[in-house]
């Protein structure tokens, strides 16, 4: 007989935390917790599902980019 395997919550966008953290296509999806956190390969998935880049690019689970949106370094420099 064969089994079915147990999905994972980033896999299925179901979140077993309290308070439930944003869901993937949420404005404040970068606010859902850390599931997996690799810094030296630049990258960390979300609880949602989100694969956030460390240059603040992200993945979401239906396959759509989002590019990067940090925001913009200012200098004294230039003053």
């Amino acid at each position: 007989m064969a089994t079915t395997p147990t999905a994972t919550p980033h896999l299925t966008g179901r979140c077993h935390h309290e308070p439930r953290c944003p869901s993937a296509d949420a404005p404040d999806r970068e606010a859902a917790r850390l599931t997996a956190h690799h810094p030296e390969q630049g990258w960390s998935l979300l609880c949602n599902g989100v694969l956030l880049f460390e240059d603040t690019g992200e993945l979401l689970p239906d396959g759509q980019i989002v590019a990067p949106h940090r925001s913009p370094v200012t200098t004294e420099a230039g003053r």
